[in-house]
């Protein structure tokens, strides 16, 4: 396996820093960093200095090994039996039965390809779509997974940095089965010949018969996955439809609750105004009335001088 990064993790350490690391690459990659660091700093202030530098040594992610990381804790099942599937092709590959290996290429291809979009569709709906050059370093990681064991363990455990390659030795998608060359061995008595060529020969249809039913387990499973992909996909798109229409009735209705609300402040301005021209007619009319009042004092006072 060659690889720009490896994984922080493994057996050793505390569960607790085992949990964090978990954490951490469960995070889009953007939010990595400062989640690594608001970790390793908790962990010096507790003074776990050992647990803090593993946090920190924590590498973020690609974008791919983010998706591939995303598949693994989302598809558990899925991700189980493609594991499997690596183990039984690995043995198959080990026992360099050219036939058995290219019968299984074409269900290696198909698999390899159903696991990419579903990583690349976990990833749009995280909010993080794959570019097709990010899709490719998806592929060539799980086409790792199947041939190396290290990249397999990486994988499994949803800690992959960067993209994995493949082992050269491993046939790869578009190249021909071919076993590598022996040399020749003396030449056994015929029936201990025989004999050996049997018990290999059953060995290579053990093998081929795990890989083919790993194979199939697999492809079965994606078949499913691939129908409730659909469905849910139908019912997003209807989600997505009902909220729009949500939205624009919000929308009609904050428009309309605005309008009353301008039309409420012009009455209450009106009837502030209304109040105002009634207080100075109040006002105005209660003068009148001591004027009226002080205008019949005098009168009387004048009648009552005149007599």
């Amino acid at each position: 396996m060659r690889s720009k990064g490896v994984g922080v993790g493994g057996n050793g350490g505390g569960g607790e820093v085992e949990a964090v690391l978990d954490e951490l690459y469960a995070l889009p990659p953007s939010e990595f960093v400062a989640r690594r660091e608001e970790c390793a700093a908790a962990a010096r202030t507790e003074k776990r200095t050992d647990d803090a530098r593993r946090i920190h040594a924590a590498r973020r992610p690609t974008l791919a090994a983010w998706a591939a990381n995303l598949l693994r804790r989302s598809r558990p099942e899925e991700a189980g039996r493609f594991l499997e599937l690596g183990r039984a092709l690995r043995e198959a590959h080990a026992t360099l039965d050219p036939s058995g290996l290219k019968e299984l290429s074409a269900q290696r291809r198909r698999i390899v390809s159903e696991l990419t979009r579903q990583a690349t569709w976990l990833a749009r709906e995280a909010g993080h779509p794959l570019s097709d050059a990010v899709q490719r370093d998806v592929e060539t990681t799980l086409r790792a997974v199947l041939a190396d064991p290290e990249a397999a363990d990486l994988w499994a455990a949803g800690r992959v940095e960067s993209t994995l390659t493949p082992p050269s030795g491993f046939p790869s998608e578009a190249a021909g089965v071919k076993a590598p060359a022996r040399t020749a061995p003396r030449t056994p008595p015929a029936t201990a010949t025989a004999r050996r060529a049997d018990r290999l020969a059953e060995q290579r249809a053990k093998r081929l018969a795990r890989a083919r039913e790993a194979a199939g387990a697999a492809e079965e499973r994606l078949r499913g996955r691939r129908t409730e992909q659909a469905e849910t996909d139908a019912s997003l798109r209807r989600a997505r439809e009902d909220h729009r229409a949500a939205e624009e009735r919000v929308s009609a209705l904050e428009e309309r609750v605005r309008e009353a609300r301008a039309g409420l402040e012009r009455a209450e301005r009106a009837l502030r105004e209304a109040e105002k021209r009634d207080r100075t007619a109040s006002d105005a009319l209660a003068k009148a009335r001591r004027e009226a009042d002080d205008a019949t004092r005098e009168a009387e006072r004048a009648e009552r001088d005149a007599r």
